[in-house]
């Protein structure tokens, strides 16, 4: 959302709405008018304000589900920073799962994804991969030999420079440079105002009149609670969180007694938490089971186990099973650990002894690194003052077949976006259902606005939508005869 008064964007640090596969979202008619180069179909997908690169994780992870199709991406983010957790995201999927076991590599994410405070280890680890990062940012070459599925030949230069500058603050260790208990315990103050020294009181009403009300019951009062107080979303292993998560970090320009600066801190999200991207939807029914009208899993699990899934199935191309032993768990309230014992139906990775596999210490920033090798992928970095420009660039005419745009970001959807997209093209807009500090009635009245800014911009509806069941509307590219019509 927009910062007050600044016109600044605040950053999408996680989604507010599930992550998606594209290709189950993509309309019929849409891919029923590919192009195809070599005689493979090729799907170009422009993701505007994605934020975390969830959908581009789980489309990716789940490719093998459908027919062969070759998936260019394009992403457009509103800070650079987003662009540099993405960039951790991607290679964390990417480690080879001799290097780095399932579970380690699942946690890891976790932490980085939605904690405030993070372990040594974790810590560690971002710090080689910066090492990579920078070398990655400033010779091409050396990018496209390590990680030749992302393409950062558009970035300019000025922002190589700044994504430079961002991997080295992450490399510092000095974890003064980012206190960001301070910032959330201030921040938490701002929102709360007179209500903060009775904040529990809100905790619970956010969670159970808003985000249970709006389909978000898988969200536990314990793990919300502790989130909305400390910032630490995801406590899988029992180890100490102390360290910053300088991932978290970035810049707004705030006023000053001076006058206007730009200010590094933690600008994102205090109220609807992490666990919407991963923890509310799975397709293991046995996790949601409920007694007594309440989920015996959390959202926690279900992330754990979502995230497990998609490793797993980048990995082997099929679909990840819980052992038997876990379905057929009680109905505590404990986080899972996926997997228990490292076999998965007919298919497996083994969690061999993380003393050998998992549990190193992560010291190889001199060795090569050795990422899966995905093929017909390719995902191309753009500079954030493209989003207004795509339609005067010759090689984006007519070229996307799927467009995105999160909440943070519709307002750049306008009719120069039907230049860019190919015929029937799908439009996907993420709505506002579980952003917790919007009134009901705004929320019903953003599917309003959102279909009213798809239909000028030259894309119709394909059903009818309700505010309290979807979490995106999905639009279709009218041609000229349609939109005359209209």
């Amino acid at each position: 959302m927009a910062a007050a008064g600044s016109g600044e964007v605040y950053p999408t640090l996680w989604g507010f709405s599930p992550a998606l596969d594209l290709q189950m979202q993509c309309l019929q008619t849409t891919i029923q008018h590919l192009t195809t180069c070599d005689d493979v179909p090729e799907l170009n997908i422009l993701l505007v304000g994605c934020g975390d690169g969830r959908h581009l994780l789980k489309t990716i992870c789940q490719a093998r589900r459908w027919p062969q199709r070759r998936l260019n991406f394009f992403i457009i983010e509103s800070d650079l920073e987003l662009l540099a957790r993405q960039m951790l995201f991607l290679t964390l999927a990417l480690e080879n799962p001799e290097q780095m076991g399932l579970q380690e590599k699942c946690d890891i994410f976790l932490e980085i994804f939605g904690n405030s405070l993070i372990r040594s280890k974790t810590t560690a680890y971002v710090q080689d991969k910066c090492e990579q990062f920078i070398k990655c940012v400033t010779d091409p070459e050396y990018q496209q030999s390590v990680l030749p599925l992302l393409d950062l030949s558009c970035i300019k230069f000025k922002e190589r420079d700044e994504l430079e500058y961002i991997f080295k603050f992450w490399r510092t260790p000095e974890p003064k440079l980012f206190p960001i208990e301070r910032y959330w315990e201030v921040k938490n103050r701002q929102f709360l105002g007179k209500r903060y020294d009775s904040r529990r009181g809100a905790y619970d009403w956010d969670l159970n009149m808003k985000l249970h009300d709006r389909g978000a019951a898988m969200i536990s009062a314990m793990e919300y609670n502790r989130w909305r107080e400390t910032g630490v979303a995801f406590m899988i292993r029992e180890g100490i969180y102390d360290v910053p998560n300088k991932t978290l970090a970035s810049h707004m320009t705030v006023t000053h007694r001076c006058g206007k600066v730009r200010a590094r801190g933690y600008w994102g999200d205090i109220t609807t938490s992490p666990y919407i991207a991963y923890g509310i939807e799975t397709e293991e029914n046995s996790l949601l089971k409920t007694a007594n009208g309440v989920y015996t899993k959390t959202a926690q699990d279900v992330s754990q186990y979502n995230l497990t899934s998609m490793f797993h199935e980048l990995v082997t191309g099929q679909k990840y099973t819980l052992p038997t032993a876990e379905k057929n768990d009680g109905e505590e309230g404990k986080a899972c650990n996926f997997p228990s014992n490292g076999s998965v139906g007919q298919t497996t990775i083994r969690e061999e002894d993380e003393q050998t596999n998992g549990n190193t210490d992560h010291e190889r920033c001199d060795e090569a690194p050795n990422y899966i090798k995905i093929n017909n992928v390719i995902i191309h970095f753009l500079p954030l003052s493209w989003v207004t420009d795509l339609h005067r660039r010759s090689k984006f005419l007519s070229l996307f077949n799927i467009i995105y745009f999160s909440c943070s970001m519709v307002h750049h959807l306008t009719a120069d976006y039907r230049l860019i997209t190919a015929s029937k093209a799908t439009l996907i807009v993420e709505l506002t259902k579980f952003m917790v500090d919007l009134h009901v009635d705004k929320v019903k009245s953003y599917v309003s606005i959102v279909t009213k800014v798809a239909k000028e911009a030259g894309f119709a509806t394909t059903e009818n939508l309700d505010w309290k069941r979807d979490h995106v509307a999905t639009f279709e590219r009218m041609d000229n005869t349609e939109n005359k019509e209209l």
